[in-house]
């Protein structure tokens, strides 16, 4: 990567407005033959964002918002929005995207609302999708984090409580138990997101969950010993796609689902058979129609071993075992507020607010008309929706949309059609 050659114009970012990737000039997109310093203009009109599949004309010009912007945007419709300045007391519990999309466009309305996120991590940004390609792209996990937890605080004037649990709320009274103490609110925002299932006979202790950064960051120092077998139980979105970048990364796959094809949600659009005959020259044995019966931790040591056994009498043996059976919505806290439950918290779609008044919900932990949001996409429209509806503005309702499913296997890369969320 070079530098502009003097009085040339200064590498430019762009945003996708589907998923928030940023492209960033300066270091184009070598997996889809954008080589460093390609300019946007010069990208060819059928490029796709590399991780939701949407087109160029799908991405705006971006500038990282600095306080000062935000402040001077919220002073410009100050007049315009008498409820945003009375407005006080928002607390946001999860520091994924959803929390600090929705902490952006908050601060973007008003900007003196007083916003407090909690989080149980170090809350710093990156993108989840990165995750299961980080090794066939080349990503050190130092390069994973865009800005840290701290300095998104402080540039969007939040106050981040980190390393901070949330264990119940008090509707009555709006207050939030933590583990630093009671928080009261006058808008309470869930946006702890979802957590990957374990279904029986898998354990905590005996396989990974790559559902955040800190997992992962665990993961691959365990791999950092050399070439080991992973077995991977479940052939989904994020099982095939850890599949394909481990076994890039050089260690043997066993990939084993219920299913009789990876990716048996698309069937119908040939996905599995798709991936299959392009994994034939990578390590990776898929094999379908398995129930397991038993983990079991076959050797001691600084490196353990696990033997996984199935039901009609197979065994695999794997130095590492990777949980992607789906993810659940935790539900302690909206049992202790007593919101509606429909596969997650039921919100209403015009204003993303729960059953409960100030309580609200986005993002994986958030169900409209029954259905969880999974992916990337929704959560920016309903960030949206959600500020509108505290800061006071014109209502802005949220709308379910069919989603595009980019499978990001390198071997073998897939749009899919999803279902409407």
């Amino acid at each position: 990567m070079t530098a502009p050659d003097a009085g040339a114009t200064p590498w430019q970012k762009y945003i996708c407005d589907a998923c928030g990737l940023i492209y960033d000039e300066a270091l184009g997109d070598p997996d889809s033959g954008l080589l460093p310093g390609t300019r946007f203009a010069d990208i060819p009109e059928d490029w796709v964002c590399p991780l939701c599949g949407v087109t160029k004309a799908d991405f705006s010009p971006y500038q990282p918002p600095c306080l000062e912007t935000l402040k001077a945007q919220a002073r410009e419709g100050a007049g315009l929005r008498p409820a945003a300045r009375q407005a006080s007391g928002v607390v946001i519990v999860g520091a994924g995207r959803a929390g600090w999309t929705l902490a952006e466009r908050l601060r973007a309305q008003d900007a003196a609302l007083p916003i407090t996120l909690v989080s149980d991590c170090s809350g710093d940004l990156y993108d989840k999708p990165l995750l299961s390609v980080a090794m066939a792209r080349g990503i050190a996990p130092q390069q994973l984090v865009k800005e840290s937890g701290r300095d998104a605080a402080r540039r969007l004037d939040v106050r981040l409580l980190a390393h901070t649990h949330a264990l119940r709320i008090d509707a009555a009274r709006q207050r939030l138990r933590t583990t630093r103490g009671n928080l009261a609110y006058r808008h309470l925002v869930l946006a702890h997101g979802a957590q990957a299932g374990l279904p029986s006979p898998l354990s905590a202790a005996t396989c990974w969950r790559i559902n955040h950064l800190d997992d992962y960051l665990k993961l691959r120092s365990a791999l950092q010993a050399g070439p080991q077998r992973v077995a991977i139980v479940g052939a989904g979105l994020i099982g095939s796609e850890l599949a394909n970048d481990l076994a890039l990364g050089g260690h043997q796959i066993t990939l084993l689902d219920s299913q009789p094809e990876p990716l048996a949600r698309w069937q119908d659009q040939g996905a599995g058979a798709q991936l299959l005959q392009a994994w034939q020259a990578l390590p990776i044995r898929f094999i379908g129609g398995i129930e397991l019966t038993a983990v079991q931790r076959i050797d001691g040591g600084d490196q353990p071993r696990y033997r996984l056994s199935s039901a009609c009498g197979q065994q695999f043996d794997a130095d590492q075992v990777i949980a992607a059976t789906g993810l659940q919505t935790p539900n302690r806290l909206a049992q202790s507020a007593a919101l509606d439950w429909d596969c997650g918290i039921a919100v209403d779609p015009a204003t993303m607010g729960s059953s409960q008044p100030g309580i609200y919900a986005l993002g994986d932990c958030a169900s409209v008309a029954g259905t969880v949001s999974r992916f990337i996409e929704p959560i920016s429209r309903q960030a949206s929706t959600l500020a509108a509806a505290i800061c006071g503005c014109e209502p802005l309702r949220y709308e379910s949309r069919p989603v595009v499913v980019r499978v990001k296997t390198s071997s073998c890369p897939l749009t899919l059609q999803g279902t409407t969320l």
